[in-house]
C-alpha cells in the first residue's frame, strides 16, 4: 500500500515539474511576440524584461517544489515520520501538549525550509528586477511578527481543535469545524483592526474626486463604503492591488500607494469595479460556502482516517499515535487537492470573468479597465505568453491577454 501512495505522489509530482518546464519552455518559444492591443505599453525591450522575469520566477519555483517534494517524501516514507511520532509521544506529558509539539515542530520544520527561498525571491528576484523595495530589517520584522502572529492564532486553534478531540471523540469532526469557522468569520473582523496594521500604514486617501468616484461607482453596487484608505504597500513593494474587506453592505475600501501611482483615476475606478463585480455575482458568499462544506467533509473525512487502522500502512509504519495519523490524512488531502485543484481555478477563472463584464457594466464600457489591465501587466511584468494547459491547471484567474481580449470584444 506505501509503494502504491509514494507512486501517487511521485506521478503528481513529475507531473507538476513538467507542465512547469513546458510553460517555460514556451515562454521561451513565443514571449518575444508582443500581443495584439499591448503594442503600445509593450516594446521588445520590456517584453524580453518579462519573460526574463517569469523565467527567474519559474525556475525558482521549480526547484523549491522539486525539494520540498523530495523532503517530503522522504520524511513519510523513509522512517522518520515514525521516529518522530514515537519521540514526541514519549516526550509529551499530555495529548494536547503532544499534538502542539507534534505539529509545532513540523511549522517550525516547514517555515524554516521556506526562508532561504523567501530571501531569493525578495532580495535577488523581485529586488533584481525593480520590484522589492524591502530592507533587511523589515523583511526580518515581518517574518518576526508574522510568526508571532501564527504561534498565537494557529497555537489557539490547535489547543482548543485538540481539546476538541479529547472531549468529543465521536463528534469533533463537526466541533472543530465549528471552531475553525468562527474563527474565520471573527478574523474578518479583527484583522482589519489588529493584523493589518502591524504591517502596513493605513490612511484616507488624499484626492477628493477619487474619493466621490469610489463613493458613487459602490452606490451603483448597491454597496455601502464606509471608509476608502490607503496603504503603503511600496514600503515593501512596487506590485500593486487593490481590494474591499468586510462583511455585507458595508466596506472599506484598500488602496495600494502604488497602484494610485500606476493608474489613472477612470482605471482605478474599473479595478475597484471589477471587485465590486465579484460582491454583485455572490462570489464572496459562494466561495464560503463551498470552501466551508469542503472544509465540513475534510474534517468529517479526517475523523473517519484517523480510526481507521490502515492508516500508517499508507506510508509503510507499522504504528502511528493519533498525531502521526493525523500528519498521514493530510498528506492524502494534498494530494486530493492536487487533483480537484484545477476544476477549482476552472469555477475561479469563470467567477473572474463575470466580474469583469460586470466591471464593464458598472463603468459604462471597458475601456477603463482594458487600459488597466495593460498598464498593470507591463507595471508588473506578467507573463504574456502562458502555456494553455498550465494557466488551466494553475490560474485562478484567466491569462491577462484573454481578458483584454474579452473586453475588447464586449466592449
Amino acid at each position: 500500500m506505501a509503494a502504491l501512495a509514494l507512486a501517487v505522489y511521485l506521478l503528481l509530482v513529475v507531473l507538476d515539474a513538467a507542465l512547469r518546464a513546458l510553460n517555460l519552455s514556451h515562454l521561451r518559444r513565443h514571449g518575444q511576440r508582443v500581443p495584439p492591443g499591448f503594442e503600445r505599453a509593450i516594446d521588445g525591450a520590456l517584453l524580453a524584461r518579462t519573460s526574463d522575469y517569469t523565467l527567474a520566477r519559474g525556475r525558482l519555483a521549480l526547484i523549491e517544489s522539486l525539494l520540498v517534494a523530495a523532503l517530503v517524501a522522504l520524511f513519510l516514507f523513509g522512517g522518520p515520520l515514525e521516529w518522530y511520532d514515537r519521540t514526541v509521544a514519549a516526550g509529551a506529558p499530555g495529548f494536547v501538549t503532544g499534538g502542539l509539539l507534534f505539529f509545532g515542530g513540523l511549522a517550525v520544520a516547514s517555515t524554516l525550509l521556506g526562508l532561504p527561498f523567501d530571501a531569493l525571491r525578495t532580495f535577488g528576484i523581485e529586488r533584481r528586477f525593480g520590484f522589492s523595495t524591502t530592507t533587511l530589517r523589515v523583511w526580518i520584522g515581518d517574518l518576526a511578527k508574522g510568526l508571532l502572529i501564527s504561534l498565537l492564532l494557529t497555537g489557539g486553534l490547535a489547543t482548543g481543535g485538540l481539546w476538541l478531540v479529547l472531549l468529543l471523540p465521536g463528534w469533533w469532526w463537526l466541533a472543530v469545524w465549528s471552531l475553525f469557522l468562527g474563527m474565520s468569520v471573527l478574523l474578518v473582523f479583527l484583522a482589519p483592526v489588529l493584523i493589518e496594521p502591524l504591517f502596513n500604514q493605513y490612511q484616507p486617501i488624499a484626492d477628493p474626486a477619487l474619493d466621490e468616484g469610489i463613493r458613487a461607482l459602490a452606490a451603483r453596487a448597491g454597496v455601502g463604503v464606509s471608509r476608502i484608505l490607503k496603504m503603503d504597500a511600496s514600503r515593501r513593494s512596487r506590485h500593486s492591488n487593490a481590494y474591499f474587506a468586510g462583511l455585507g453592505r458595508v466596506k472599506r475600501v484598500v488602496l495600494f500607494d502604488t497602484l494610485l501611482e500606476q493608474l489613472a483615476q477612470a482605471e482605478v475606478l474599473a479595478v475597484l469595479a471589477h471587485e465590486l463585480g465579484h460582491w454583485r455575482q455572490r462570489h464572496v458568499l459562494k466561495r464560503m460556502v463551498v470552501y466551508q462544506a469542503a472544509a465540513l467533509l475534510a474534517c468529517a473525512g479526517a475523523w473517519w482516517l484517523t480510526r481507521w487502522p490502515g492508516v500508517p500502512a499508507l506510508v509503510g509504519a507499522a504504528g502511528l499515535s493519533f498525531y502521526g495519523r493525523l500528519a498521514v490524512v493530510a498528506f492524502v488531502g494534498s494530494l486530493l487537492s492536487s487533483l480537484l485543484g484545477p476544476l477549482g481555478n476552472a469555477w475561479s477563472r469563470s467567477q473572474e470573468r463575470q466580474a469583469d463584464a460586470a466591471a464593464v457594466a458598472l463603468s459604462g464600457g471597458g475601456g477603463a479597465l482594458r487600459s488597466a489591465l495593460i498598464k498593470l501587466a507591463a507595471e508588473n511584468l506578467s507573463n504574456l505568453h502562458p502555456h494553455p494547459l498550465f494557466a488551466a491547471v494553475h490560474y485562478s484567474h484567466p491569462p491577462v491577454v484573454e481578458r483584454v481580449q474579452s473586453i475588447s470584444g464586449g466592449r
